[in-house]
């Protein structure tokens, strides 16, 4: 069984604006004629790390709210401008809608087991509230209500 991370995606709003940003991104690599790779940059490394890239997602908490995934396809070890080693996450560009499940704050990433994560969308039908304003939807999941 797959092992996933969890990470909260600061500054944004919606998960339409993640999808933007990694549009925007792989294309200022494509201009500069550079392989197009989504890519994280972290602080760790992951110890379990052949669990995660058999299969593993990087799940978005957006507004509270774990909303979507990406998947891992790679985790490599790189030394930052300032000497200190560090963690890129390689994504497949997809981002995949899950069901939306609360999660309060927390620094960092963490790991998920898979009994944890949220379904997709698309497995139970595509629906829990997508035809809802985000703005109604992040309102009622806030009360508990979605």
């Amino acid at each position: 069984m797959s092992l996933h991370m969890i990470k909260l995606c600061v500054g944004v709003e919606t998960v339409d604006e993640i999808v933007d940003w990694i549009a925007e991104f792989l294309a200022r690599q494509r201009q500069l004629g550079l392989d197009a790779e989504d890519t994280h940059t972290t602080r760790m490394m992951p110890k379990r790390a052949a669990e995660i890239l058999d299969g593993g997602s990087l799940y978005w908490v957006v507004k509270g709210q774990v909303q979507c995934r990406q998947r891992i396809r790679d985790l490599r070890p790189v030394t930052g401008e300032d000497g200190i080693e560090r963690c890129q996450i390689v994504f497949e560009p997809e981002v995949v809608l899950t069901e939306w499940q609360p999660k309060r704050p927390f620094q960092g990433w963490r790991y998920l087991e898979a009994k944890d994560a949220p379904r997709d969308l698309a497995a139970i039908g595509g629906s829990s509230g997508d035809e809802l304003p985000a703005a109604l939807k992040a309102e009622l999941a806030e009360l508990g209500l979605l």
